[in-house]
């Protein structure tokens, strides 16, 4: 399932690769199963900051990285979702963390452009296996959070995941005002 559409700001934007393994549902939550491929992904790890302020900082960085300030000055295209990992505490609210990781498009995953910006990583990742939850808007902190509970609410007794880690992503452009999609991901433990 690897999609390309074009996209004025970044060219061209290919689809994170993955398997659709099961949908399923509860009342009006409806998920997917999936595995999604690993690969190479820059990383951008901010801390002692809340979620929506941590994503300020690094996702310019991410975006930059791919957009050219690399060694090879480089524009790769974007790979959609862009996620990030956020570290639930016991209550269910997140801790002042968050690292962004997005998957280096296809034709530059065997030999990525080296970060000029130090604190851009490039990071090696097995394949996921993950519960999605689709839901709309401009997501804030509290949106993913809400979603990221009613995601586990109605894996109860049918699923185990992870419950230090789960990821939030977006795969449209801050410019694009309707239509917006957004997802969290459980890691099935």
């Amino acid at each position: 399932m690897l999609g390309v559409i074009k996209n004025s700001l970044f060219g061209s934007v290919e689809t994170w690769p993955w398997q659709v393994l099961s949908k399923g549902g509860k009342e009006d939550v409806s998920y997917e199963e999936r595995t999604c491929e690993g690969g190479r992904f820059a990383t951008v790890e901010v801390t002692d900051k809340p979620v929506d302020e941590g994503l300020r900082e690094a996702m310019p960085k991410v975006i930059k990285y791919v957009g050219g300030t690399n060694d090879k000055g480089i524009g790769m295209g974007m790979t959609v979702p862009i996620s990030f990992a956020v570290f639930p505490s016991d209550d269910g609210s997140l801790q002042k963390k968050l690292k962004v990781w997005f998957r280096i498009p296809n034709q530059f995953q065997s030999n990525p452009p080296v970060p000029t910006d130090d604190s851009v990583k490039i990071e090696e990742r097995e394949s996921i296996t993950v519960y999605s939850l689709q839901f709309g808007g401009y997501a804030k902190e509290a949106d993913y959070v809400v979603h990221a509970t009613q995601l586990r609410t109605a894996l109860e007794g049918t699923a185990t995941c992870r419950s230090d880690v789960y990821f939030c992503t977006g795969y449209d452009p801050p410019m694009k005002p309707y239509g917006r999609r957004n997802e969290v991901w459980l890691v099935k433990a």
